[in-house]
C-alpha cells in the first residue's frame, strides 16, 4: 500500500503496522541480541542506580594533627621493622671476634726523646707550672731573684732554668740550649706532634724566652747592658755561704740573696747567642703574632747591641770565663745574624752573613782541630748548615752565591769528617766518635754531631740530591744516617757497659747522678755545709732526674757511677738540648716523614736575583 510522500514520492506504508502485538515484541527481542552492548557513563548509571554512596575515610588523631590510618600504619610498621633490623645487625656484631688495628709501638728514639724533655722540667727555676709534666721532687725555687735591685735593666729574674747539677742560672749556653730547641721544633713538628710532644717542648721554650725578656730592656731598641748569670761559683775564703757551686742544697732551700752578674760593654757573643734564641723562637710561636713580635723586637736589640759591643763576654778574670768560657764572638754573629734573617726577611742580615769578611773572623776557612764540633762555644758548624738550607730550597743566586756555595761545601767537608772513613777523629774500641779529642764529658758533642748529620740527609732528601761527596768519592744520605744512629745508640745502651747515658731509658743507667736536687729528698732541707753528707754518699739518688744525659764515659769506654765526679755523671742543659734534636730527627723515620720545608721561610719575601757586574775587560 502507498501513500502520498509529501516531498513529492511515494510513501510506503509498511505492512508491519498491521501486526500483532506479540510479533512485535518477538521483533524487538530479536533487535535487542542483535545490537552490541555497550557500557553506561556516570550520568546514565546515576539516572538508573540512584546517587553513589562514597566510602568514609578513616583518620588518627595524632594530637596536633590528624594523619590517615593507612599512612600511620605503614609508617609505624617501617620504623619496627628497621628497628628489629638494626639491633638484629648489631647482635651480629657485637657476636663476632673483632680484629682491632693497633697503632705501632713507638721506636726507641721516640720513647728517648720522651723522657730526654723531662730534664728540662727538672731544671726549670722559679714558680712551677701546673700541668702533667711536673717532677714530682721539684717545688717553686728562688722567687727572689734579681728582686729588689733598683737602678738596673731588669725588675726580676724569677724563672729560666739552672744549668746542671748545681743551681746557677748561665745565660750563655742556656739561650744556646733554647736555639737547638726551636730549630728542632721549627725542622720536625710533625714529628714532635706524632710523639704527643710538640704542646710540651713549646713550653719548655717559653719558659726560656720570658725569662730571657727579663734580663735586658727588651722594650728599648738600645741597649747598654744585659744580664749574663744569676748564681754565684767564685770560691773563695768567706763567699761559700753564698755560692751556688759551693753548697750542696736543693734550689728550693735556697733563700739568700744571689748575685747577679751584668755585661756592660763586651757582650757580642752572649747577646748574639740570645738573639738567636729569641728569633728562632719567633719563628715557633709565630701563630701567637703579639708574642712573636716582642721576640723579634728583642732580638733586634740585641743583635744590635752585639755588633756594637764587638768583643766576649767572658774576659779574663771575669767568673764565666772559669765556667762557658766563650773562645770567639764572631761566630755567634754569623749565627745570631742568620736567625734573624729567617724571622724578619731583612735582607740587610743576609747581607752581613755572606760577606766574606764575617765568615773569615767565624773560622769559616780555618782547620783547627775542633773544625766542625759543634757546641754552646762553637756555632760555626750550625750556622752553615743553617745557611745552606737557603741555598738548597731558595737558591738566592748572585749576590749571596758565591758565599752560600761556600758554607755548603764546608757544611760537606764537616760530614765527611764525621765519616769513619776519614781519620781527623778517633773512635773509642765501642765506636764513639772522639769529637773532643778525648777529653771528658764527650756525649754533648756527639749528640749535637748527630743532629747536625740527620738534619743534613734530610735536607739533601728534601733537594732531591741523593748524596754528597768527599773529595773523588760520592756518599749517599744513608751514611750520615748511620752515622747519627750509631752515635745515638751508643748513647742510649748499644755500647760496651751495656747500660744507657740516658736517666730513665733502658734497664740499666747512671743512679748517681751528679745533681744537688736529685741526691737529696725531697722532705730534707738542708744547709749549704748541711748538704754534703749526701754528696759524698754511696747511696742511689733518692730521686731519679729522668731524661738527664750524663758527661758520658771517657776515651776508653770507661765509666764510674760516682756523684762526685761530675766529669762522668753531671748532665747539663745544653747537652740534653744537641741529645732532644738529635732524637726527633732519627723518631718515627720515614713513617713520619722529613722536614717541614716552609716554616723557616714564613718571614722570607721572595728574593730577586741581582744582575752580576760585567767582567773585567779582557787585556791581551
Amino acid at each position: 500500500m502507498y501513500g502520498r510522500d509529501p516531498w513529492g514520492g511515494p510513501l510506503e506504508i509498511n505492512a508491519a503496522d498491521s501486526m500483532t502485538d506479540d510479533d512485535r515484541s518477538r521483533n524487538l527481542q530479536d533487535l535487542d541480541r542483535a545490537t552490541p552492548s555497550r557500557p553506561l557513563d556516570e550520568t546514565q548509571q546515576s539516572w538508573l542506580l540512584g546517587p553513589k554512596v562514597l566510602k568514609k575515610k578513616k583518620y588518627v588523631d595524632l594530637g596536633c594533627i590528624l594523619v590517615s590510618r593507612k599512612i600511620f600504619l605503614w609508617t609505624l610498621g617501617t620504623i619496627v621493622v628497621t628497628a628489629l633490623l638494626s639491633g638484629f645487625i648489631t647482635l651480629i656484631v657485637k657476636t663476632l671476634p673483632h680484629h682491632h688495628h693497633k697503632e705501632p709501638p713507638p721506636d726507641n728514639y721516640t720513647i728517648a726523646l720522651r723522657t730526654a724533655l723531662k730534664f728540662f722540667n727538672a731544671q726549670q727555676s722559679g714558680k712551677l707550672p701546673k700541668n702533667i709534666y711536673n717532677v714530682s721532687w721539684r717545688h717553686d725555687s728562688c722567687l727572689q731573684d734579681g728582686k729588689g735591685d733598683p737602678g738596673q735593666c731588669y725588675k726580676d729574674l724569677v724563672g729560666g732554668y739552672y744549668d746542671a747539677g748545681d743551681s746557677i742560672k748561665f745565660n750563655f749556653p742556656m739561650s744556646y740550649a733554647m736555639t737547638m730547641l726551636s730549630w728542632s721544633v721549627i725542622e720536625y713538628s710533625a714529628k714532635y706532634q706524632a710523639a704527643g710532644e710538640l704542646e710540651h717542648v713549646k713550653e719548655l721554650i717559653k719558659w726560656g724566652t720570658d725569662y730571657f725578656l727579663k734580663t735586658f730592656n727588651s722594650s728599648a731598641d738600645n741597649i747598654y747592658v744585659m744580664v749574663e748569670q744569676v748564681g754565684s761559683g767564685v770560691s773563695g775564703r768567706g763567699s761559700e755561704l753564698h755560692n751556688d757551686h759551693y753548697c750542696w742544697m736543693r734550689p728550693e732551700d735556697i733563700h739568700y740573696k744571689r748575685t747577679v752578674s751584668q755585661c756592660y760593654s763586651s757582650c757580642s757573643d752572649l747577646a748574639a747567642e740570645m738573639a738567636a734564641a729569641l728569633a728562632s723562637a719567633s719563628i715557633v710561636f709565630k701563630d701567637n703574632r703579639l708574642y712573636s713580635k716582642n721576640l723579634v723586637h728583642g732580638a733586634k736589640t740585641l743583635y744590635r747591641f752585639a755588633t756594637t759591643s764587638r768583643n766576649r763576654y767572658s774576659q779574663n778574670g771575669k767568673e764565666s770565663s772559669k765556667f762557658y768560657n766563650s773562645s770567639m764572638f764572631e761566630d755567634e754573629l754569623l749565627w745570631g745574624g742568620a736567625w734573624l734573617y729567617y724571622a724578619t726577611g731583612n735582607v740587610t742580615y743576609l747581607e752581613r752573613v755572606t760577606s766574606h769578611h764575617m765568615a773569615e773572623k767565624a773560622g769559616a776557612f780555618g782547620n783547627s782541630p775542633y773544625y766542625g764540633v759543634f757546641s754552646w762555644d762553637n756555632k760555626l758548624p750550625g750556622a752553615q748548615l743553617l745557611l745552606t738550607r737557603m741555598r738548597l730550597f731558595l737558591s738566592p743566586g748572585y749576590p749571596y752565591e758565591d758565599m752560600l756555595s761556600e758554607f755548603h761545601n764546608q757544611t760537606g767537608r764537616v760530614m765527611c769528617s764525621y765519616l769513619p772513613y776519614y781519620k781527623k777523629f778517633n773512635r773509642t774500641n765501642g765506636g764513639l766518635i772522639q769529637l773532643n779529642h778525648g777529653a771528658p764529658q764527650p756525649l754533648q758533642y756527639v749528640a749535637n754531631a748527630a743532629f747536625l748529620a740527620a738534619l743534613f740527609s734530610d735536607y739533601l732528601e728534601a733537594a732531591d740530591t741523593p748524596g754528597w761527596y768527599c773529595g773523588p768519592n760520592f756518599y749517599t744520605t744513608e751514611f750520615l744516617r748511620d752515622f747519627s744512629r750509631s752515635q745515638i745508640d751508643y748513647i742510649l745502651g748499644k755500647n760496651p757497659r751495656k747500660m744507657s747515658y740516658v736517666v730513665g731509658y733502658g734497664q740499666r743507667y747512671p743512679k748517681q747522678v751528679h745533681h744537688r736536687g736529685a741526691s737529696i729528698p725531697k722532705n730534707m732541707k738542708e744547709t749549704c755545709t748541711g748538704g754534703f753528707k749526701w754528696k759524698k754518699s754511696k747511696k742511689n739518688n733518692p730521686n731519679a732526674i729522668n731524661g738527664a744525659m750524663v758527661a758520658g764515659p771517657d776515651k776508653h769506654d770507661g765509666f764510674h757511677d760516682i756523684r762526685t765526679n761530675y766529669n762522668y755523671t753531671e748532665p747539663t742543659l745544653a747537652g740534653n738540648a744537641g741529645l732532644v734534636a738529635a732524637l726527633v730527627a732519627l723518631s718515627g723515620e720515614k713513617a713520619v716523614g722529613g722536614i717541614d720545608k716552609n716554616t723557616m721561610f714564613s718571614a722570607v719575601p721572595p728574593l730577586v736575583m741581582a744582575t752580576p757586574p760585567p767582567p773585567a775587560p779582557w787585556t791581551p
